[in-house]
């Protein structure tokens, strides 16, 4: 090859190589969102859920974040950590919000068991580099005043445990006001979304401190 094309092929090189650099060092940070059917949402059109909400909010606010919504109805933390792993070496996310353990209790499944599973989702995402959202979820008072108490006081206890910010109930911003669920009455329909995500920004938006002040300077 003749020496002005080696050249010329060279300077390409550096050119297109200097370009996926330039992409990667630009790359917004992640948020995880890891949770079940209350932020998968189920029975609505995915756009209108709170974590799609959570996006455009981002953007509003002029945070460089992305969000990666990684959650599945039906899921247990159980089923979650079996598949954190992958998800986090994908992602590489800044944030994780871990938004499980509903199921568990729906399913009258040991709390001593859902708490081990939180708190290992915990330090799996913290070794990771992620700082951790824990989002907490409301028992229906038929399960009893006792297995209540138990699940929510090991959710409390796991956020203090592990120092992460903590959101103790998703659905706070609707109690139980039916005109917010869908017709099964344990999952929140699209006008309740804005407030779930209110609720969960309330803890959220802290941990972007950080990321938001970088960019600022």
């Amino acid at each position: 090859m003749p020496i002005a094309r080696r050249t010329l092929f060279a300077s390409t090189l550096l050119w297109m190589a200097s370009i996926v650099m330039s992409g990667a060092a630009h790359a917004a940070p992640g948020i995880l969102v890891f949770g079940d059917s209350l932020s998968a949402a189920y029975g609505i059109a995915e756009r209108h859920g709170w974590v799609a909400l959570l996006s455009e909010r981002l953007r509003k606010e002029q945070l460089d974040y992305s969000v990666v919504n990684a959650s599945i109805s039906g899921e247990t933390t159980r089923g979650g950590l079996s598949r954190l792993g992958k998800v986090l070496a994908d992602h590489e996310p800044a944030v994780v919000i871990i938004e499980l353990g509903g199921n568990d209790g729906l399913r009258g499944l040991p709390v001593a068991e859902m708490k081990r599973n939180l708190g290992a989702l915990i330090v799996q995402s913290k070794k990771a580099g992620a700082r951790v959202l824990l989002v907490g979820t409301r028992m229906p008072p038929n399960y009893g005043e006792d297995y209540t108490r138990a699940f929510e006081s090991a959710l409390a206890d796991l956020a203090s445990e592990h120092r992460v910010a903590f959101a103790p109930e998703l659905t706070a911003g609707i109690g139980t006001q039916l005109q917010y669920f869908q017709t099964d009455r344990l999952h929140p329909n699209e006008a309740a979304q804005p407030l779930l995500l209110e609720t969960v920004w309330k803890a959220l938006r802290p941990l972007l401190a950080p990321a938001a002040a970088a960019k600022r300077r």
